[in-house]
């Protein structure tokens, strides 16, 4: 079963239902990173509904699209679009973090079958997905590789290791999405390390680098899909953390706090609202 190409007013829709199901699986588990799961999940519903290569039914096919969620803390948002486009069912989301799931805080590669590589140390998927585009290189193969960062996360020198090796072997084949909400765990990224601009130092660093609202469809789509300029792409994904429940929008405090029942129906009822 491969997955259904949607389009941009169809990912719209589409994404709203996940928003509605990361708030659920949260609030039920009383445990996750629902403001940065909230900004990404445009970028992932957009990634697995329009432009991976990938087939629910064969997870490990040889020549499969290879996408990583280095920033393993959002791991509902990544089990939610997963659950979506069929890896596994819906219903499954309630285990999330329970004993014995497959759904552990952070994604396992040996527990789920369609997650490429555990993640959860931040500057680590950047990294395997360079070696990853290597070995595609290597093998004379066609499928692409798309790694998922947040931005404070790119305050690790791992990754910026790993951008020159990229350069270095003309990587053509990778695609970095950095979910710029300017928000890390604390406080805001310019008051942490200041990263801009950032585009212009992955372009310094030998990448094509382009920059969108990372939550309009149409603009992630052309990014992501566009013609290759024989260098690993950079796509600079603005977005706003939290992004579709007003009282979580913005605020640094919800990188990993967890709404009381009152608060999970105030924010599914915003989002049907929205509808």
């Amino acid at each position: 079963m491969s997955i259904t190409v949607l389009a941009p007013d169809e990912l719209a829709r589409k994404c709203r239902d996940m928003r509605t199901t990361i708030i659920k699986t949260i609030g039920d588990a009383n445990m996750g990173h629902i403001g940065g799961d909230l900004s990404v999940i445009d970028i992932l519903g957009t990634l697995y509904f329009n432009v991976l290569n990938v087939n629910p039914a064969e997870p490990t096919a040889p020549n499969r699209d290879r996408f990583i969620l280095s920033k393993g803390h959002c791991a509902v948002a990544l089990y939610t679009t997963m659950a979506h486009a069929g890896y596994f069912p819906v219903a499954e989301l309630a285990t999330f973090i329970q004993p014995k799931s497959r759904l552990n805080g952070h994604p396992c590669n040996e527990k789920l079958p369609g997650v490429e590589t555990s993640t959860g140390p931040l500057g680590h998927g950047l990294p395997v997905g360079v070696g990853a585009a290597i070995g595609a290189k290597i093998q004379k193969k066609a499928w692409q590789v798309f790694v998922v960062v947040g931005d404070g996360e790119i305050q690790e020198g791992s990754n910026w290791e790993a951008a020159m090796t990229a350069a270095h072997k003309e990587l053509d084949n990778l695609t970095l999405i950095v979910d710029r909400n300017r928000l890390q765990q604390g406080d805001r990224t310019h008051d942490v390390t200041s990263l801009d601009p950032l585009a212009e130092r992955f372009t310094a660093f030998g990448w094509e680098a382009l920059e969108v609202d990372g939550h309009d469809y149409g603009a992630l789509i052309e990014a992501l899909k566009g013609p290759r300029a024989g260098k690993p792409r950079c796509i600079v994904a603005n977005t706003l953390k939290g992004k579709g429940v007003s009282f979580i929008e913005d605020r640094v405090e919800w990188h990993h706090k967890v709404p009381s029942p009152e608060q999970v129906k105030e924010a599914l009822n915003e989002l049907e609202r929205g509808a």
